[in-house]
């Protein structure tokens, strides 16, 4: 038996020649090495004399081993994926009360039609078609899904009671505004969580969220929010930072802590990155990369330490190592598009995910007026996985990455098949400090 230090070994440094991490999805384990302990498992040549604890853990084995093993839990894993939830994205409008800095659904086409019974009916004969068997939920998505006005709130009642009566449960990603005009067609029963977006506190989201009339929205949202806590449903509040207000984080932090939402087990938050997906930014100087955003995070976490209680960045899969003990299963696929997630709107018109839902080109098929799926374009989706994307094949950080966003990948190369590398042995080495040390 031949042995040779890991290809899956992903290695960040913590501090400057002292100490390191090493974390092998494969094998499922992590450590911190000395810098001796780094050097013996990275020497170009070794006598085989590896300690036993090296092979134990799999950051030493037989490549043929290895390779056997790698390819069980690629089965493994298709297995677990043709049986996971499916989520089905719905748009009923692209239409938006808000004109918010950052929109990238801006330059979307005008719409020419609006949302009808019939397409709500076709909506949902087709997933009882195509998806029957799977355990699914849908998630009300935009433009904003929840717009002021009778006419919206009586299509929207159509379509929640059409799920109830199906026994699917809903989601709602909604600027929060107009809530307070539906929350009673939302019942804690099968309403699995609201997703609200605040930029920070009043003065920093209402310079960069407010109505198309210039109005602000920060203190209508807040109250909206206060009252679905109170109705028993979910509520997940999105941060989209950018270098204009990350700043404002450990201030939204307070405020949430302060209202006692952090204290509510229905409350939940999550960090967006503003970055480009399909159209110009008014100013690119603002936008982060990923790892710019997360060294910025760990700076203010360093310095506010209260953030944590608000917000626990996934630094990878550090977060995930730190609440549960133990790593995420191997990751051979990181995009859900057309495999647990699908996306259609009021048009009749299939898409792949929510970052290509609405974008001209990205057409999979309808559900209305007729069904029509292109089933090349599909099967391209769904067979993306670290598997099949050169570039990732040889990666050593493929089984963390799992090839990143497709629906960016495309954008950035011109085809589905093609790589969104993370710089994931930064990000875990700044996890590891944040959460470990």
């Amino acid at each position: 038996m031949t042995l040779r230090p890991s290809r899956h070994n992903i290695i960040s440094e913590i501090s400057e020649n002292k100490e390191y991490l090493v974390v092998n999805l494969l094998s499922g384990n992590a450590d911190f090495f000395s810098l001796a302990e780094k050097n013996l498992l990275t020497a170009s040549e070794s006598s085989g004399s590896y300690p036993a604890e090296f092979i134990k853990k799999g950051y030493v084995s037989d490549p043929v081993e290895e390779d056997l093993k790698f390819r069980l839990k690629y089965i493994e894993f298709l297995e677990e994926r043709d049986s996971e939830e499916i989520q089905l994205f719905f748009v009923p409008t692209y239409s938006c009360n808000f004109t918010c800095s950052y929109c990238y659904q801006s330059d979307y086409p005008p719409e020419k039609v609006s949302l009808s019974e019939s397409v709500t009916d076709a909506f949902f004969s087709f997933i009882e078609a195509n998806f029957k068997e799977r355990k699914k939920y849908i998630t009300l998505f935009g433009g904003e899904p929840l717009l002021p006005g009778e006419k919206f709130r009586y299509q929207i009642g159509y379509f929640t009671q059409k799920a109830f009566k199906a026994g699917i449960d809903i989601a709602v990603v909604t600027n929060g505004y107009s809530l307070n005009e539906y929350l009673d067609l939302f019942d804690p029963s099968f309403t699995r969580e609201i997703q609200i977006t605040l930029d920070g506190i009043r003065e920093i989201h209402d310079n960069r969220r407010t109505l198309k009339n210039g109005r602000p929205t920060f203190d209508t949202i807040v109250q909206n929010i206060d009252s679905v806590l109170k109705k028993g449903i979910p509520v997940n509040l999105r941060m989209v930072v950018d270098k204009e207000n990350i700043g404002n984080l450990p201030e939204l932090a307070t405020f949430a802590i302060e209202k006692g939402w952090t204290n509510n087990p229905l409350f939940k938050t999550q960090i967006g990155r503003n970055y480009e997906l399909h159209y110009c930014q008014n100013s690119q100087s603002k936008l982060f990369d990923r790892i710019g955003l997360y060294k910025h995070l760990y700076e203010l976490i360093k310095q506010h330490p209260h953030i944590l209680e608000f917000h626990t960045p996934a630094f990878s899969v550090m977060k995930f190592l730190l609440d549960n003990g133990s790593l995420p299963n191997a990751l051979f696929d990181s995009c859900p598009a057309c495999k647990s997630e699908w996306a259609m709107d009021f048009t009749g018109t299939i898409y792949s995910c929510t970052a290509t839902v609405g974008k001209p080109g990205e057409k999979l098929g309808n559900f209305f007026p007729e069904v029509f799926l292109n089933m090349a374009r599909i099967s391209e989706w769904q067979k993306r996985d670290v598997m099949h994307i050169e570039e990732c094949k040889k990666c050593n950080v493929q089984l963390v990455c799992g090839g990143g966003c497709g629906s960016i990948a495309s954008n950035q190369h011109q085809k589905i098949l093609s790589p969104d590398c993370r710089p994931v042995d930064e990000l875990m080495g700044l996890g590891a400090k944040a959460y470990f040390k």
